[in-house]
């Protein structure tokens, strides 16, 4: 029963106000709804709360019916039953490590993974006593070999985010299941669009929503997605003794970009492999590493289990170049603009060190690596704009 707060006075009355909105209202956005205090109608329901039941509202930090909604929909789109939102794609890959990890326990990572999932194991072996051992991406079920006792986590990303080799992700999962370890990959990548997980027997899937979710390089998030459900109780338990919680606001943005992301995705998509195959052609490449070329490593593995490669890749000049030249070459990039994370309508280029990254699989090149995302510009304009800074090269 609604309690009416007519006879009370006015600043009373403004704290406790008496809406009356006609009903019936309807249109395509999610209502944003912010809150920390959740109001529960009586005691009891407040003390019969369980915070495995992903049902029940408890506190705003944990879920709102906007993040609610979004982490519905990313668990549909990427054939997962549950999802959990994170501020950040590094904050899911830590959900994934304390939720899953404790000190004694193994984790083997890829030697092409995501810097920061690098340097998370490396923290993790040195203060809180993990063991992280790196393994070369292209191992596939050799990877059997390396999987200990006390092993319980085993990392993938499909393809690496800067050297691109995609690896035999069924493989993988097939040896991990054979000895009882969790799976988790970094699909970020593929935004989900592209590579099917749980169709290839990954266990927990990670997005950094900044990307191709966000659409518009302006929102920090990320989130897990699994099958499993004590796998989820696991990562939610995790999430909530860490206090991880996200802004409606934000999720309300990332709902806003969800319809056109996969317009968006084809789009780089052709664009990019425009731009790989153009620049096989320029002698100052010594490689192109897209993994719909038939040079990439793991070219195989991308045929078989993915539909399509969005607008990340990577290209090595020439071991004629120097570093500080190839410097100046990102620099001088008009439509290029230089910065980290990716996804959204404005192409990016960034050169890296790769033999500084790895310490298992050997690099195979000398040269220095760029790493291009093609945003939505037209592609004559973006070539153009490559061609007239590799032609100053000279």
């Amino acid at each position: 029963m609604t309690k009416s707060h007519s006879s009370h006075e006015l600043q009373t009355r403004i704290v406790h106000p008496e809406d009356d909105l006609p009903p019936g209202y309807a249109s395509f956005s999610v209502p944003v709804t912010r809150a920390s205090t959740v109001v529960f109608p009586d005691l009891a329901t407040m003390r019969a709360l369980d915070w495995r039941n992903d049902a029940a509202w408890r506190y705003g930090l944990h879920a709102t019916p906007t993040s609610m909604t979004l982490a519905q929909r990313l668990a549909a789109l990427e054939g997962g039953k549950h999802a959990l939102l994170q501020p950040s794609g590094l904050s899911s890959i830590s959900n994934v490590y304390f939720g899953l990890v404790k000190a004694g326990d193994d984790v083997l990572i890829p030697d092409n993974v995501y810097s920061p999932n690098r340097d998370h194991g490396d923290w993790l072996a040195k203060d809180f006593g993990i063991t992280a051992r790196y393994y070369d991406p292209m191992i596939g079920a050799g990877i059997a070999d390396l999987i200990l006792p006390n092993t319980r986590l085993i990392w993938i990303e499909a393809p690496g985010s800067v050297t691109m080799e995609v690896p035999d992700v069924p493989a993988i999962t097939a040896a991990a299941r054979a000895r009882g370890v969790v799976t988790a990959i970094d699909n970020t990548w593929s935004a989900g669009l592209a590579f099917r997980p749980f169709d290839h027997g990954v266990d927990i899937s990670v997005q950094a929503l900044t990307k191709y979710q966000s659409g518009g390089a302006d929102l920090l998030m990320g989130a897990t997605i699994t099958v499993d459900r004590e796998l989820h109780l696991k990562l939610k338990l995790a999430r909530m003794r860490m206090g991880i919680g996200v802004s409606s606001d934000d999720c309300s943005l990332v709902l806003r970009s969800l319809p056109s992301m996969k317009v968006r995705f084809e789009q780089h998509d052709r664009t990019a492999l425009a731009l790989a195959h153009w620049l096989k052609t320029r002698p100052e490449i010594a490689a192109v590493l897209h993994p719909a070329l038939p040079d990439c490593p793991g070219h195989e593995f991308f045929k078989r289990d993915f539909s399509g490669a969005g607008g990340l890749f990577s290209v090595v000049f020439d071991e004629r170049y120097s570093a500080a030249q190839i410097d100046t070459f990102c620099e001088s990039l008009e439509l290029f603009a230089i910065g980290w994370s990716w996804g959204a309508a404005q192409s990016l280029a960034m050169p890296y060190d790769i033999a500084s990254m790895r310490t298992e699989a050997q690099w195979p090149h000398r040269g220095t690596l760029v790493r291009f995302f093609i945003g939505l510009e037209e592609e004559a304009d973006l070539r153009a704009d490559i061609e007239a800074r590799l032609a100053a090269l000279k």
